[in-house]
């Protein structure tokens, strides 16, 4: 008797390591805002130190915005489909909504949320601490959870409509590394322990806006 398995579909994410021209320009914007931030925690769900706006229509940003966030999305799609419902209408394109800094210290953490918009993205930069390390701690020594300390992790309904998680274990290789998801995917950040560091990531929303007319301009 011959047995056929079959997996049912699910969307997941695209992620890889960013050119390191790139992660110098991001470098230089997160620094410009340090100068004059725009505090941007009012509008996000995280219990973390500092939130600020970046200027997303930086030049040094022009390779970021319009080669590596298409390329992103567009094998996004080609693996998934469109997310919702995109069905891309005349006049309509996507655009680069928000993009912001976190700066997280140890204790901080990010709950459980979801974004605007219709993908998003998370880029970390800074990361002082080593999961390897931080799963030895006594706070999480013996846990059957262990995954989760220090973590960023994503959250999904499987099949047998069960919870289940995937966490990107937080070593100093994830620095420069970009993660791009469909905007309702639910995800967090645990916190760190025993390190007086801090922690800089990158996120970003991207909606679809309507092309404004020779005459709106």
């Amino acid at each position: 008797m011959d047995l056929i398995q079959r997996n049912f579909p699910n969307v997941g994410v695209v992620e890889g390591q960013l050119p390191e021209e790139v992660v110098d320009n991001i470098w230089k914007v997160v620094n410009e805002a340090r100068e004059q931030p725009e505090d941007m925690k009012s509008e996000l769900a995280g219990n973390i130190s500092s939130s600020i706006r970046l200027d997303s229509q930086s030049p040094l940003l022009k390779n970021f915005v319009q080669e590596i966030i298409p390329s992103f999305m567009k094998s996004h799609m080609e693996a998934y489909g469109p997310p919702w419902r995109i069905t891309m209408r005349e006049g309509e394109r996507f655009n680069l909504e928000s993009l912001w800094v976190n700066f997280q210290k140890k204790h901080e953490f990010n709950p459980p949320h979801d974004h605007s918009g219709v993908y998003s993205f998370v880029i970390w930069m800074q990361i002082p601490t080593s999961y390897a390390e931080q799963k030895k701690l006594d706070i999480c020594a013996n846990s059957n959870a262990d995954n989760h300390i220090s973590n960023f992790a994503f959250s999904y309904t499987n099949t047998l409509g069960k919870i289940s998680n995937f966490a990107y274990n937080m070593e100093k290789e994830a620095e420069g590394y970009m993660v791009m998801f469909p905007s309702s995917m639910l995800h967090q950040v645990f916190p760190f322990y025993d390190n007086d560091g801090e922690r800089i990531s990158i996120s970003g929303n991207i909606n679809i806006d309507t092309l404004k007319g020779k005459d709106d301009e």
